[in-house]
């Protein structure tokens, strides 16, 4: 079973990336927010994978941590998630914050994940309540529980991806704008000036 893949990036797709390893190109199935987050086509990239082999053969699912994919692998373990469901529910809820979702039993937040209808997200929420979700340890994992009860202010990133989507542009290519502003700016830069820095990644 293939574990993780380090190589070129060679191709990305509104679905997958293809990975050039030695010459051996691996088509991999990634979430947007995953694909958003990529290295440029022709760098070399890190990628976590899950391999599933089926009766038509074997998938690569593609994550950036693996925090990311053990919380995939979980999602999947929910009677009723496929992988397509547990990429979708990824998009929208990165494995922090869907930890602090399920401790906080809001399965409206869970249910936003595109093809999570409000049976699903309570099955979610019911089910993986008690699952280490994105943290190496339990006791990480409680620590986020309690932390949970605090509402958290929405982020300079997650505030400037909304404003470029909010003008039109697709949400992978909002993110990965605003990442790179970020980079280039720096991760205490204000939102005024991530959001500028974000519109001159675009107009490149």
């Amino acid at each position: 079973m293939i574990g993780r893949l380090r190589g070129v990036l060679a191709e990305v797709s509104d679905e997958e990336a293809l990975i050039d390893v030695g010459g051996v190109g691996y088509l991999v199935r990634c979430g947007s927010r995953t694909l958003g987050r990529l290295p440029p086509v022709g760098d070399e990239t890190l990628i976590h994978i899950d391999s599933q082999t089926r009766e038509d053969g074997t998938r690569l699912y593609g994550f950036l941590t693996r925090e990311e994919r053990q919380a995939f692998v979980l999602l999947q373990g929910v009677q009723g998630v496929g992988p397509k469901a547990a990429l979708s529910v990824l998009d929208v809820l990165p494995p922090a914050e869907l930890a602090q979702a399920i401790a906080r039993e809001d399965k409206a937040m869970v249910g936003r994940a595109q093809g999570v209808g409000p049976k699903l997200a309570l099955r979610i929420v019911v089910e993986l309540k008690d699952k280490p979700i994105g943290v190496g340890d339990i006791a990480a994992f409680h620590a986020q529980v309690a932390a949970a009860s605090i509402p958290a202010a929405p982020s300079v990133a997650g505030e400037a991806v909304s404003a470029l989507m909010g003008l039109g542009t697709a949400e992978v290519i909002a993110r990965r704008a605003v990442e790179q502003a970020i980079g280039r700016l720096g991760s205490d830069a204000p939102l005024p000036a991530v959001i500028k820095g974000a519109l001159q990644e675009l107009a490149k």
